[in-house]
């Protein structure tokens, strides 16, 4: 990916989803190769809408848990279980979870206590959760259904080509 994020400073939330989502063939698409590709899906998200943390957790189906993938931000929690927190809620029920106040979340694990509200998408390869994308913001109520439609391209493209980037 040797392009330049050009957004305008002032665009909305809603038209920097608009702007990424027909680019993201592009962005990631001539590279084979799968941690490459997440490296620079959380670098875009992260230049993009500044969030505090961005980032991938990866099933480990040998060890049954989730584990640190490429991320942007602040040093990040290694492996997550099944059960506890907002990650594996999404990896357990297979859909998004958006939680506007983390501190309402019941088993919320707290990789940073910066964290106000978080969003976690499952990301889908044959029928199962390979991956989650993991976004957290230091505002409260910074996160919502709008930000799962704006974040569904990419996590289907992530999700179509997941196999092949083996």
């Amino acid at each position: 990916m040797a392009e330049t994020l050009a957004l305008a400073p002032d665009a909305s939330r809603k038209q920097r989803y608009e702007a990424l989502s027909n680019r993201w063939k592009s962005l990631l698409g001539n590279e084979p190769n799968r941690m490459a590709n997440l490296a620079n899906a959380a670098a875009v998200l992260k230049e993009a809408f500044d969030w505090h943390w961005v980032g991938f957790y990866l099933v480990d189906k040998q060890r049954d848990e989730l584990v640190l993938g490429p991320f942007q931000g602040p040093l990040a929690c290694t492996r997550l279980h099944h059960g506890k927190g907002v990650c594996a809620a999404a990896w357990d029920e297979a859909t998004a979870q958006v939680v506007p106040n983390v501190h309402e979340f019941e088993g919320h694990v707290a990789c940073s206590s910066l964290t106000e509200s978080e969003l976690v998408i499952p990301i889908v390869s044959a029928d199962e959760v390979v991956a989650v994308l993991d976004i957290d913001s230091v505002n409260r109520d910074d996160v919502s259904a709008a930000d799962v439609a704006g974040l569904t391209p990419l996590v289907d493209f992530l999700g179509q080509n997941w196999k092949a980037w083996e």
